[in-house]
């Protein structure tokens, strides 16, 4: 198969849909779109070779060399999550307007599809372009960490993701979201000993052990933080309880799964001090650290940020959740998620992203990448 950068992006996004590419499967669509960039790369050896192109695994950069003074960096994932009998596309009319069916049309091959075509629009065109591009097709983004593609380019080859601006083409319904919050996920363990549940006597209830700390969190009053116009909010809450053994026994091991969402002034270290003031465990009680992401500062503050705002109307809202703008914004290059689609529709079986927005997303895009 062979991608025609030319075509319209509704049109390559349907195109990338119909390549399945669930995580841990890429490297087919890594193959069709490194020969697309490959074909604009050998299409600069007339023009000062202004396209280079690096593979990493299934992990594709792509760099304009036209000497501007900023650098924007647009970047997108190739897989999608398993598939639901959802591939290949389809179109269906609605009283709103023509949308996209397909597994990733909104998480995040419209995205990636407005990004490669933009891309692809201004690689041999320096005269139109007012910045030089870096293009990043990732793997491994719906999976561990310990696979996505950004991951590794963060920690090998960070230089690569060097900018003046980060667009991620998450799903944001085409509207800036800055930054992101921070996440933390602990487990509180409680200790003790089993016995019949009639000779309770006999034992000691890990569970009741539980019941300060599981009052604490519920009497949280998380706060609203707002950065450059955008408002975080936080949140403390216990996700999972584990460790019952049954119905007729005094269980000796219980479990809190607790998740702390943060806003982006603060630091993962003053998140975690935070954190351990509100639990304020027990002795006996055991706080074990499962997964921590540092938040990403929305940076809209940055004079390049500010045409991306201007581009798009001044459309900007605050990012809820965790993305991989935090990985950019730990570099010290400012993030943002920008991309078409209702991220509500995500992973779902009838994944859908209206057409109408595709066109829309790439039209502010090419009007941000190309003003003077």
């Amino acid at each position: 198969m062979e991608l025609s950068l030319i075509d319209a992006p509704v049109t390559l996004t349907t195109e990338l849909i119909d390549i399945e590419s669930p995580s841990h499967h890429e490297a087919k669509i890594a193959d069709v779109i490194e020969a697309a960039l490959r074909g604009l790369e050998a299409g600069s050896t007339g023009n000062a070779g202004n396209v280079s192109v690096e593979r990493f695994g299934n992990t594709l950069v792509a760099r304009t060399h036209f000497a501007k003074a900023q650098r924007v960096v647009l970047a997108g994932h190739v897989d999608t999550v398993p598939l639901a009998d959802n591939t290949p596309h389809h179109f269906e009319d609605t009283p709103e307007g023509r949308v996209l069916f397909g597994c990733g049309a909104v998480d995040m091959k419209s995205g990636l599809a407005c990004y490669l075509s933009a891309f692809a629009a201004l690689a041999n065109d320096p005269e139109a372009a007012a910045f030089d591009l870096t293009f990043i097709a990732y793997e491994g983004e719906e999976v561990a960490t310990k696979y996505n593609g950004l991951y590794h380019l963060e920690r090998d080859h960070p230089e690569l993701l060097a900018g003046d601006i980060a667009l991620l083409g998450e799903p944001s319904g085409g509207i800036i979201e800055a930054g992101c919050q921070g996440t933390i996920r602990v487990f509180v363990d409680a200790h003790g000993t089993r016995a019949h549940s009639a000779r309770a006597w006999l034992g000691d209830n890990a569970a009741h052990k539980l019941a300060g700390v599981l009052g604490r969190i519920a009497a949280y009053e998380p706060r609203d933080v707002t950065i450059a116009g955008c408002t975080y909010r936080e949140g403390l809450n216990v996700v999972g309880m584990e460790g019952f053994v049954a119905t007729n026994t005094i269980p000796d091991f219980a479990r809190l799964t607790v998740n702390f969402r943060y806003a982006p002034d603060r630091g993962v270290d003053k998140a975690k001090a935070h954190l351990e003031e509100v639990l304020d465990l027990e002795p006996g009680l055991e706080l074990i650290y499962d997964d921590v992401a540092p938040a990403a500062l929305p940076g809209l503050d940055d004079p390049v940020a500010a045409e991306l705002v201007r581009a798009v109307g001044g459309n900007v809202r605050a990012k809820y959740g965790w993305t991989d703008v935090a990985r950019f914004s730990s570099l010290g290059v400012p993030a943002v998620n920008f991309g078409p689609g209702d991220p509500g529709f995500a992973h779902k079986r009838d994944e859908q992203c209206p057409v109408e927005q595709i066109e829309h997303v790439y039209a502010q895009l090419m009007d941000y990448l190309t003003a003077k």
